[in-house]
């Protein structure tokens, strides 16, 4: 009869063991509890704080999207002129002024309002003996980014410091300290334009009708920041007609949702060209017919859908408001009227929804 010796029947044993040790590890990666196991102790969760109001605003207008260099910051800046343009009805009397809107560049990592406002070159936003910030106006409209704090590159090449830019200036942040810039710029930013702050009369009449947000794309810390943070009243998505921009589109719609921040619509940019010489639309980025699809599966509806228009683009570079530009223009091509149109019809739909 065969029998096993003694340092065999120990190899064997341990063997088993080391076997069973690391299925076990490949069962239950994680340390999850198993079903009727007792479940570890937590600990207690921070109770969330509370949204707010952004001081001197009456309503915050996010413009978003879910893939960079789709145009959004172009749309932003556009549609606060738009807004701006618009008559408010006043209850104190059947008279009507305008809309006092405002811009806010979120984007701490590539601010664009600078550029976009014609505002590259300005000096540092002033402060308020309260210690907030002022913010700069340009084309009549206040303004504030992140853009404007950076420090300068010093002057070469026979360079006054006012002709010195930080365009090039890199913010190398981590999460904490960019959540705490978007605190700053969200809260310690005086909205007041034109009357006194120590006035009570003033206070209550004061500050904007209208605040648009220019997002950073994606959904990072800063749209989960604001979303915790800030009653918002709506939101715009921007995206092109590319299956790979809708696909961080729907994303974008999952972050919001999940913050509770109503979307109010989807606008498509760059959805055809309009050659100068011919009134046929040109797809140049594929059809719109996914765009739709999309809009339609997330149960959001379509706000517009804007051509490619290179003058756009041009005036944006040169710090030039497009919709103030080429209202004094006589000629225009079918594309840059279709944008136009485009753009007030926009700023109503939004402005009904805001109301």
């Amino acid at each position: 009869m065969f029998h096993l010796s003694r340092p065999l029947v120990r190899r064997t044993r341990l063997c088993k063991c080391i076997s069973s040790s690391v299925k076990a590890a490949h069962e239950n990666p994680l340390g999850l509890p198993r079903s009727g196991q007792r479940v570890p102790p937590q600990m207690p969760r921070r109770t969330p704080i509370g949204k707010r109001s952004i001081p001197h605003v009456k309503r915050v207008l996010v413009v978003a999207s879910g893939k960079g260099g789709v145009g959004k910051s172009t749309v932003a800046v556009n549609l606060a002129f738009h807004l701006a343009m618009l008559r408010n009805p006043t209850e104190e009397s059947f008279t009507s002024r305008r809309l006092r809107v405002g811009v806010l560049d979120l984007d701490v990592f590539g601010p664009s309002i600078p550029t976009l406002m014609g505002l590259r070159h300005a000096p540092e936003p002033d402060l308020t003996p309260a210690g907030a910030l002022v913010p700069l106006t340009n084309h009549g409209m206040p303004c504030m980014s992140m853009g404007f704090l950076l420090p300068k590159t010093p002057a070469v090449d026979g360079k006054t410091y006012e002709e010195s830019s930080n365009e090039d200036t890199p913010i190398v942040w981590r999460g904490l300290m960019v959540q705490k810039a978007v605190q700053q710029l969200l809260f310690d930013v005086d909205w007041r334009t034109g009357t006194s702050a120590s006035s009570e009369a003033a206070d209550s009449k004061s500050g904007l009708d209208v605040l648009v947000v220019d997002m950073p794309p994606g959904t990072g810390d800063v749209p989960l920041t604001l979303g915790q943070l800030v009653n918002v009243d709506g939101a715009v998505i921007v995206s092109t007609p590319q299956d790979v921009a809708l696909s961080d589109v729907r994303r974008g719609i999952s972050m919001f949702r999940k913050v509770n921040v109503p979307i109010t619509g989807l606008l498509l940019n760059q959805a055809n060209f309009y050659c100068p010489s011919c009134t046929t639309p040109h797809p140049l980025f594929g059809s719109p017919d996914s765009f739709r699809k999309t809009a339609d599966r997330m149960g959001i509806r379509v706000l517009g859908e804007l051509p490619l228009v290179s003058a756009v683009s041009q005036a944006g570079d040169a710090g030039r408001i497009y919709g103030l530009q080429s209202a004094s223009q006589a000629e225009s091509t079918l594309g840059e009227k279709m944008w136009v149109s485009g753009m007030d019809t926009l700023a109503q739909d939004v402005w009904q929804s805001l109301r």
